[in-house]
Parts: structure tokens; sequence; C-alpha cells
């Protein structure tokens, strides 16, 4: 059986996948999906996707019905940079402002609402869309978006969510985990996905090494309208190893959003 497996072609996503990049022939057992954060989160809710980094809260979404990596995440020291709310106004003076929402990522969604309605006590007015329009007095953008509408600064006020959260909670955020259905945990299954997940770690120590040829092979597949300087920068505040506070971030994460409505249950963190 194949292993299906929710490929992100976002930069923070490169140390898991470049080694992999253009050499999917030598994984017959494996193939490869490309999309967003949302789009594998999906996947993996009907079980076409058996794991992807995909959105933290779609494990909360369904529960029973998976299990975590539990030594690969995505996470940040303090800032992450490629998941920021950028805006017309002060973050305090948005009530009534009308703020758009990424489709891509119901995590970042999630968290920018938890900031706004318990940290900063805000009830804007949101929209939905991949960027923003003239009418919107702010937006959330996420992954390469978000970096290079930092290049860009036709924003005042730009805010990182991870900076946010751990500001306000002292914990690293938990942007996105490694979830695993359930489904590829028979034993016609298993195996391929343990090999594949050592591959991954290894994967990330290679990119480690030599970043500036990992990302030669990722930009010739996924380019971006960024300088090389701004993209190996941003790497070295990316942070992929599931440690335990950042598991407790999660379980904090997941409170908060069962307090708000967006899970009907903080669910206990199930690991394989």
């Amino acid at each position: 059986m194949t292993l299906n497996v929710g490929r992100i072609p976002f930069l923070v996503c490169a140390p898991f996948f470049h080694e992999f990049l253009g050499r999917e022939e030598q994984y017959p057992d494996i193939r490869f999906f490309d999309g967003p954060p949302s789009t594998h989160s999906k996947g993996l809710m009907d079980g076409s996707i058996h794991l992807s980094p995909a959105s933290s809260i779609t494990f909360a979404q369904k529960p029973g019905e998976f299990v975590l990596s539990p030594n690969l995440c995505t996470s940040c020291s303090f800032e992450v940079r490629s998941v920021k709310l950028f805006s017309r106004f002060p973050i305090e003076d948005l009530s009534g402002k009308k703020v758009r929402l990424t489709s891509q990522s119901k995590t970042s969604i999630a968290l920018l609402k938890i900031l706004l309605q318990e940290r900063f006590r805000v009830k804007p007015e949101y929209a939905h869309g991949l960027a923003a329009e003239e009418a919107d007095d702010a937006c959330l953008l996420i992954g390469d978006l978000a970096l290079e509408e930092s290049a860009r600064n036709r924003y005042p006020n730009s805010y990182d969510l991870g900076t946010l959260w751990q500001d306000w909670q002292g914990l690293p955020f938990v942007f996105g985990a490694w979830i695993i259905h359930k489904s590829a945990l028979v034993p016609e299954i298993r195996p391929t996905l343990e090999k594949y997940l050592e591959a991954t770690e290894m994967c990330i120590e290679s990119f480690r090494k030599s970043p500036a040829t990992a990302l030669d092979r990722w930009l010739e597949r996924y380019p971006v309208k960024l300088d090389r300087n701004t993209i190996l920068d941003y790497y070295k505040i990316i942070d992929y190893h599931f440690t335990d506070e950042r598991k407790i971030s999660l379980g904090v994460f997941f409170e908060y959003a069962e307090k708000l409505g967006m899970i009907p249950k903080a669910p206990t963190l199930e690991f394989l």
C-alpha cells in the first residue's frame, strides 16, 4: 500500500522535503501531494492523506482519528515571521474594523482570534480570502505571502503571531504538527511510515548542514519573490523539534480553542 504524504510548498517546509525533490521515483511506496495546510487538513480529515505537517488545530477537529509525531513540529524560538497580521491601525484599535483572514491555515486563524479576543479584548469584523483588499483594515497572511508582504513594508503596523503568543503565554507556539491518520498504522503501511519519518529527521539535519545547497533545490521547484539573504536568515528562527515545552503550549492553545467554541473539546495529545 502507498503512504500518502501532504507536502506544503512554503519555505518553512523546505527542511522537511528538500531531499525528496526530484527523487520521488526512488520512493515507490510514497506519494506526495502538494498544497497549503488547509488542503492537507481536509485530506487528513477524510483519510485521503496519511500524514502531513498540517495546521496543528486539525488534530483537535476529529478526536481519536490521529496521532502526532513525537519529534517533529513547526515552531519558533520567539518570532515566526511567516504568520503575521498587517494592519492600518494599532492592534488595540481593531474593534469594528475589517480584518481579512487567510484561507490557507485554520491554526493561524484560530490563534489570531484567540489573541484578539482573549489578550487584546477587541472584536473586529472578519472576512475571508487569500489576500487583502483595499477596503480591509488589516489582513492575516501566512507562509511565503507573509514574508513577501513584510519585505514590501506597506503597512504601518505588523504583528508576528508567534511573538504575541510567547509574550502572553511565555511559551513558543506550535503552528504545525506532523499529524498522522491512524489508517497509516496498519501493518501494510506502518513500516513505510516509520522509515519516512526517520528520513524526514535526516532531511532536516542535512538542511541545517548545507542550507544554501538545499535551498537551490527547493527554489528551483518553488520560487519566491524574496532575496536569498532574507530567506536564509528566516531559517535561523524556525525550529522543528517538538520539545516538552512546545507540547505544553499546544495543549494551552487547544484549551483556548475549546473555550471559544473552535473545537468541541481540548484533546489529549496522542503520539506515534
